[in-house]
């Protein structure tokens, strides 16, 4: 029920958006068309009847659009059951390619791309943050695995814990595998899955980790390892950050935490979406603009990723180490040689190895650079894998 209510607001509120992007570019022709006819009385006072007009008519259609909204949202209130959409998508091996799991990818997409404005205006899409063993989801303590070393896996930006699946034919002989279950396998941890919209702000998602980790174990977790790939080890470390700060019990029970392809000091391509918004909006022409303006309406998750853990005014590295805490940052490159040209520009095609690396910490932190990776592999990788288990095993 809240998806479909949460997939027909978000369709209302395309049709909102891409009336602002018709006024936006209307009014662009019309402060060109001005230069010329604020010169000519008659022809002034024609292009002031058009720009009325097209208001009028905008103005028009978003009314039009809230009022359907409201008579469709009382129809699915009288045809569909109230009930939450709270079921988790099973991980095996036979469920991916399903309706449901193209669904839940979809879903992951979509709160990545504009998820600041899914969680402001209340969207049922919103994925907020919850924590997954199994397939169920976590909202209580539960002993049996705060007995075992606990690992929570972090996914990247537009994606969902589905990112740790691994193709039905690994090598690994492990059909419908995961990275957790196999880490299951092989050392006997209890794999925790963090499911979190991507779209918000990092430091939100980092604090909204910290408070469910807290609610889940506090301090009866006997060792807790954080694995976070590319955003996701921005979030990790911003949940201990602010653990740590606000006195959170689980955070003392943290051993190892793991950023694999992680944008600490940035990242490139999203510095390239800032200054080709500020760029486009220079250019006071239709296409410009309105290309401006959607570049413009990305998600703070995305823009948090132009500077890593820092900002444009605060240098990156602001996340500090936290005493009895192992630190691993794993990188990767485009090419096979690290030190290949290609892989100094290219990293692993969107993250540097020099941003990925982590702050220079040799007595509590390890780097590790595989080559030939590409950043979307790191996470299902065998030898990014084996190294996370003998790390995990480093008691």
């Amino acid at each position: 029920m809240s998806r479909w209510r949460g997939l027909k607001a978000l369709v209302h509120d395309a049709v909102d958006a891409t009336t602002a992007l018709v006024d936006e570019g209307q009014q662009s022709t019309h402060r060109a068309v001005r230069r010329f006819t604020d010169a000519v009385p008659p022809a002034a006072a024609v292009e002031g009847l058009v720009r009325a007009g097209s208001a009028g008519t905008l103005t028009t259609v978003r009314v039009v659009n809230r009022v359907v909204e409201a008579l469709t949202d009382a129809a699915l209130d009288a045809a569909l059951p109230a009930e939450a959409d709270t079921a988790a998508v099973p991980m095996r091996s036979d469920v991916m390619g399903s309706a449901a799991w193209i669904a839940d990818a979809a879903l992951g997409a979509v709160n990545g791309a504009i998820g600041q404005h899914l969680a402001e205006s209340g969207n049922g899409l919103d994925l907020g943050l919850r924590l997954r063993f199994g397939d169920r989801y976590l909202e209580a303590p539960e002993p049996p695995i705060g007995e075992q070393t606990v690992v929570v896996l972090v996914h990247g930006l537009g994606t969902t814990e589905w990112c740790w699946a691994l193709e039905a034919e690994t090598r690994h002989g492990d059909a419908g595998a995961t990275f957790g279950s196999l880490l299951a396998r092989d050392c006997g941890v209890a794999p925790v899955f963090v499911r979190y919209n991507t779209g918000r702000p990092v430091a939100r998602n980092g604090a909204a980790l910290a408070a469910a980790l807290e609610r889940a174990f506090g301090a009866n977790a006997k060792r807790i390892v954080l694995v976070g790939h590319s955003m996701g080890g921005l979030v990790a470390r911003e949940a201990c950050r602010v653990a740590a700060e606000t006195g959170s019990a689980w955070v003392s029970s943290v051993d190892l935490v793991v950023t694999i392809g992680t944008p600490l000091q940035g990242a490139p391509l999203a510095r390239f979406g800032e200054t080709a918004t500020t760029s486009l909006a220079a250019v006071d022409l239709p296409t410009t603009r309105i290309l401006a303006r959607v570049l413009a309406a990305r998600s703070l998750g995305i823009r948090d990723l132009e500077y890593g853990e820092g900002s444009a005014l605060e240098p990156a590295g602001a996340v500090p180490a936290l005493p009895g805490i192992r630190y691993a940052f794993l990188s990767a490159t485009v090419a096979q040689d690290p030190e290949h040209p290609a892989s100094r520009m290219l990293g692993d095609l969107l993250v540097q190895v020099e941003s990925a690396s982590g702050p220079a910490q040799p007595a509590v932190s390890r780097g590790v650079v595989f080559g030939g990776v590409l950043h979307h592999q790191l996470q299902v990788h065998p030898v990014v894998y084996e190294e996370v288990l003998r790390l995990v095993r480093e008691a």
